[in-house]
C-alpha cells in the first residue's frame, strides 16, 4: 500500500470539503429558520425536557453541536438562560449531533451520492437566484448538502483499502490486546483527533470513513468515538474563556457530562456492542452488523446515538449534581455588569450570526437598566438635602453615562461585525433596529449627566428650588419614570410588530403638557421682583431636559414597532 505525501494531501482535501460543505449547510439553515431558532431558545425555561428536545432538534438541523454549545455558552454568559437551563440544551445537542453518523453510514456509503451530486447543484444553484422569500438560504442548504458528500466520496477514495496483513493494520493490533487500557487509549486518540478538527461531526466521518476501508477493528472504532465526545467540548471551552463564572460553568458542565458518559461506556463496551449487533442484525436483516467493514458503519451509528441517548436519560435526572460539581473552584458571585464590568461579546458568538440577536436584545435591556438607575438617582438628588448623599448620586449618574457610552460602541461595533456575515433580511432589520435604540438609550444617559452636571453647579452656588418647583419637578418625574417602564416593558418583548403605542403616545402627551405648563409658571414668575433668576434657569433646565428624555423614550418604542 502506497500511502505517500500526495495520498496525504488528498485526504486532507477531501476533510477540506467535507467541512465547507457542512458549513455551508449550517449556515444556510440558520438564515432560512434563523427567526424559529430565536424563538425556540427565547422559549426555553425551566423544564429540562423542553430544552433537551431544542437542542435536539437545533443540532440536527444544523449538523454541529460545537456550534450549537457555543451559542449555549454565549446565551449563559449574556444573561440569557441559567446554567441549569442549559444542561437540557447541552444533552439535547449531543444526542442530536448523532444524526450526521446516520447520514455518512446509510447515504455515505450504502448510496453512492455522489452521484446524485450534480443534480442536486441543478435544483440549488437556480434558487440562488430567488430573492424573495428564504428560496436563496434553501438553495445555498442544498449545496452544501452536495459539497459534503463529494467530500465525503473524495475522503473514501483518498483513503485506501486495507486487509488483515497490511502495515497500518498489525500497528493497530499492538494495542488492541490490553483490554480496557486498549480502549482507554483509543478513547485519548479520538479526544486528540476531535480537539484538532473542532468538530465531533467531522471527526466522526472520518472514523466511519477508515471503518469503511477496513483501517478500524469495532472496538477500536467506537472507542475513537466515545474520545471524540471529550473532544469535541474543547470548543466551548474555547469560547467561555471570555466569558463570566457561569458561562465557564456551563462549558464544564458540558465537559463533565461527556466525560462521566464515556467512563461507565468504556468499561461496558464489550457487553454493548454484541446486544447492539444482535438488535441490528435482526432490523436490518444482516447476518453479521460487525461482519462487513461497510455495514459495520451502522453499527457504529447506532453505538453513537445509543450512547448519547442512554447518558442524556440518565443526566437528566441529576442536572443540579452536575451544575454543582462544575461550579467548584468559580466564583461564587460576579461583579455587577452596570457598575465594573465592560460589554463582553464571545467572538464565538459571530460564527452564528441569526443568534446573536437575542444576546444584543438582552444587551440593549441592561443599557436600559442602567437607565432606570440614573433616572432613580436624579429623583433622590432633587428631593435630598444632604449635599454628600447628593454628590454620591452625582457621581453615580456621571458613572453611568461612562457605561452606556461603552455599551453603545461596543454593541454597534459587534453588530458590524455580524453584519459581514450573511444574514435574513429580518434579522438585518434587527440589527439597525438595535443600533438605533441603543443610540436613544445612550442620548437618555447623556442628558442625566447634563442634569446632574446642572445640579451640581446649582448646589456650588447655594440656589435652591422652591416649592411648588420641586413639586411640579417631581410630576413630571414620575411621567418620565411611568414612560420609562412602558419603554422596558417593549424592550422585554419577544415580538417587536405586536407592540402597544398607545399608553406610550398617551404618556407622551401628558409629559408635553407638564412641560407646558411648567414654562408657563416660570414666565410669570419672572415679574415677581423676588424671584431667583439663577433657580429660574436652573428649573428651566431641568424641565426642558426631562422632556428631552421623555423624546428619546418615545423614540424607542417607535423605533421597536418600525
Amino acid at each position: 500500500m502506497s500511502f505517500g505525501l500526495v495520498e496525504i494531501l488528498q485526504v486532507f482535501g477531501a476533510v477540506a470539503i467535507f467541512i465547507f460543505g457542512m458549513k455551508m449547510m449550517s449556515e444556510s439553515i440558520q438564515r432560512a429558520a434563523g427567526a424559529q431558532f430565536r424563538q425556540a431558545v427565547s422559549n426555553i425555561t425551566s423544564s429540562k425536557w423542553l430544552g433537551l428536545l431544542s437542542g435536539l432538534g437545533i443540532t440536527a438541523l444544523i449538523q454541529s453541536s460545537s456550534a450549537t454549545t457555543v451559542m449555549i455558552v454565549s446565551f449563559v454568559n449574556a444573561g440569557l438562560m441559567t446554567v441549569t437551563e442549559s444542561v437540557g440544551l447541552i444533552l439535547g445537542a449531543n444526542i442530536g449531533t448523532t444524526i450526521t453518523g446516520w447520514i455518512v453510514s446509510v447515504l455515505g456509503f450504502k448510496v453512492v451520492l455522489s452521484n446524485y451530486a450534480v443534480p442536486i447543484f441543478g435544483v440549488g444553484v437556480p434558487l440562488l437566484f430567488i430573492n424573495r422569500g428564504k428560496w436563496k438560504f434553501w438553495g445555498e442548504f442544498l449545496i452544501g448538502f452536495a459539497i459534503l458528500f463529494i467530500g465525503l466520496a473524495f475522503l473514501r477514495e483518498a483513503v485506501p483499502v486495507i486487509n488483515d496483513d497490511s502495515i497500518l493494520f498489525e500497528w493497530l493490533r499492538r494495542f488492541t490486546g490490553y483490554g480496557i487500557y486498549s480502549r482507554l487509549f483509543f478513547v485519548l486518540v479520538g479526544t486528540i483527533i476531535a480537539i484538532m478538527v473542532q468538530s465531533s461531526s467531522v471527526a466522526m466521518a472520518v472514523t466511519l470513513t477508515m471503518a469503511a476501508q477496513g483501517w478500524l477493528p469495532i472496538e477500536v472504532a467506537a472507542s475513537l468515538i466515545l474520545g471524540e465526545n471529550i473532544g469535541t467540548t474543547s470548543t466551548a471551552f474555547i469560547a467561555s474563556i471570555v466569558g463570566n463564572s457561569e458561562a465557564k460553568n456551563t462549558a464544564r458542565v458540558h465537559f463533565y457530562f461527556n466525560l462521566l458518559g464515556v467512563l461507565w461506556m468504556v468499561f461496558t463496551i464489550p457487553l454493548i456492542l454484541p446486544l447492539l449487533g444482535q438488535f441490528l442484525s435482526y432490523s436490518f436483516g444482516i447476518n453479521d452488523v460487525y461482519g462487513n467493514a461497510v455495514d459495520m458503519t451502522l453499527g457504529l451509528s447506532a453505538f453513537h446515538t445509543v450512547f448519547n441517548l442512554i447518558n442524556a436519560l440518565i443526566f437528566i435526572n441529576f442536572i443540579p449534581f452536575l451544575v454543582k460539581i462544575a461550579s467548584y473552584g468559580l466564583p461564587t458571585s460576579e461583579v455587577d455588569y452596570n457598575r465594573e464590568s465592560k460589554v463582553v461579546f464571545l467572538e464565538s458568538t459571530s460564527q452564528m450570526p441569526e443568534m446573536a440577536s437575542l444576546q444584543l436584545q438582552k444587551e440593549v435591556r441592561k443599557m436600559a437598566g442602567v437607565i432606570n438607575d440614573s433616572a432613580a438617582s436624579f429623583h433622590t438628588i432633587i428631593n435630598s438635602s444632604e449635599i454628600k448623599k447628593q454628590t454620591k448620586l452625582i457621581k453615580k449618574i456621571k458613572h453611568n453615562e461612562d457605561i452606556t457610552d461603552q455599551m453603545e460602541i461596543q454593541i454597534t461595533e459587534y453588530i458590524t461585525r455580524l453584519s459581514r456575515e450573511e444574514v435574513s433580511s429580518r434579522t438585518s432589520n434587527l440589527f439597525k433596529i438595535i443600533i438605533s435604540v441603543s443610540s436613544e438609550l445612550e442620548q437618555i444617559a447623556d442628558i442625566y449627566r447634563q442634569l446632574a452636571t446642572a445640579i451640581q453647579r446649582k448646589m456650588e452656588e447655594n440656589t435652591y428650588f422652591l416649592p411648588e418647583q420641586r413639586d411640579e419637578i417631581n410630576q413630571l418625574n414620575n411621567l418620565i419614570v411611568e414612560a420609562l417602564n412602558v419603554m422596558n416593558q417593549n424592550l422585554q418583548s419577544s415580538d417587536y410588530t405586536k407592540l402597544n403605542l398607545k399608553h406610550a403616545l398617551e404618556l407622551e402627551h401628558k409629559i408635553n403638557t407638564q412641560r407646558d405648563t411648567m414654562r408657563n409658571n416660570h414666565l410669570a414668575m419672572l415679574n415677581n421682583v423676588d424671584y431667583n433668576i439663577k433657580s429660574g434657569m436652573a428649573y428651566t433646565n431641568v424641565f426642558t431636559s426631562l422632556e428631552r428624555i421623555a423624546d428619546h423614550i418615545y423614540n424607542v418604542t417607535q423605533t421597536l414597532a418600525k
